[in-house]
């Protein structure tokens, strides 16, 4: 088998789909070290998602790049467990619910938006007096309220596309 000349290398085609999980082409990316990786050294400028090593290698966001898998209260804020595995902050102002009535908040600083898993939705929602029928309700923590409420703003991968 002879390798390639660097005028043939083609790119990875990166994506992260609706779940959180990566994919190269259409072959998920399971190996916890190049997860990892890929996840830590994710970066968003105004043309979309990338990661930059020698090129950038652009990733395609199927809905966000991040999922939550728990959400607590700690103090007067909330913690999230993102799918990653670290502990992050979560500003609770940065809570809206979005299409499918699944919640979406702002994480790592601000730079990335989160999607709430099943059961972290649940665990905000017990924390909130939520009404289904509206789309509206009210979390409060540290004797603040934030409001809860549907949003038909996603946050796409690349301006003016749909994924």
């Amino acid at each position: 088998m002879s390798a390639r000349a660097p005028g043939e290398w083609t790119l990875p085609r990166l994506r992260i789909d609706p779940n959180g999980d990566w994919f190269d082409g259409d072959l998920p990316v399971t190996h916890p070290g190049i997860l990892a990786n890929l996840r830590a050294t994710l970066r968003r400028d105004r043309d979309g998602y990338f990661i930059q090593t020698r090129v950038r290698i652009p990733v395609q966001v199927e809905d966000a790049p991040f999922v939550i898998a728990r959400i607590e209260p700690v103090d007067d804020g909330l913690r999230a467990i993102l799918n990653d595995g670290t502990a992050v902050a979560v500003d609770p102002a940065t809570l809206r619910i979005g299409p499918g009535d699944i919640p979406y908040c702002r994480v790592k600083g601000g730079a990335f938006e989160a999607r709430l898993s099943r059961a972290a939705t649940f665990q905000l929602l017990r924390l909130a007096d939520y009404d289904e029928q509206t789309g509206h309700g009210v979390l409060r923590l540290g004797g603040l309220e934030y409001a809860l409420q549907r949003s038909e703003r996603c946050e796409p991968s690349r301006p003016g596309s749909s994924g």
